[in-house]
């Protein structure tokens, strides 16, 4: 598959109506919220887990030196906390620009707390993508985010963002902080080696 999903997305099309539709954030969405919504609030999925295995080409990377970026993998029984926005339709059409780089809309049911469901949609970088970069340790990770950055700034903003983000949903996510952990270990000791 293209990395671009745009064209791909559109001829998905599921909501062209009127009706608002809840949209599911799980990263960067979380935290970075430059589209209009009607409710904003926090929400999770089930069988679902946040990884670090999708290349940014556009934001936090490029494409000779992509980022890595969150994107959902299956995981029978795993719950994965983030945010819900409903919205109308209308709004994919930035959405599907800002996620293009590999990630399509899927369907998927929201737990949006007090025992209440709703269908809504979801952005998923699946590993058919041609950005997808797969696993990898989290010290590695770690690594590799640490020394990417493209046109949205620096990886490591990405990562500490998102670890900010989830912490005040009080979301933990032993990935995202692992690899957090690592990077801000990374990022100590070259600056105890530089001022040495």
């Amino acid at each position: 598959m293209s990395v671009d999903t745009r064209e791909a997305n559109r001829r998905l099309n599921s909501h062209a109506g009127q009706a608002p539709v809840w949209l599911f954030g799980y990263g960067s969405l979380i935290y970075k919220v430059d589209f209009p919504y009607i409710e904003r609030r926090a929400a999770c999925i089930r069988h679902w887990v946040r990884r670090f295995w999708q290349g940014s080409h556009d934001h936090r990377g490029t494409p000779e030196a992509p980022g890595r970026v969150v994107t959902l993998i299956r995981e029978p029984g795993a719950v994965c906390i983030g945010m819900a926005y409903l919205i109308t339709p209308a709004v994919f059409a930035q959405l599907d620009v800002r996620e293009k780089n590999g990630y399509l809309r899927f369907a998927t049911q929201l737990d949006l707390g007090n025992g209440e469901q709703a269908e809504g949609l979801v952005y998923i970088a699946t590993e058919e993508n041609a950005a997808f970069l797969g696993p990898a340790p989290e010290a590695e990770i770690a690594r590799h985010i640490a020394a990417s950055s493209g046109p949205s700034g620096p990886n490591r903003d990405y990562l500490l963002q998102l670890a900010a983000a989830l912490r005040e949903l009080d979301a933990h996510d032993p990935h995202v902080f692992d690899v957090e952990r690592h990077l801000v270990d990374l990022l100590a000791r070259e600056r105890s080696a530089g001022g040495s």
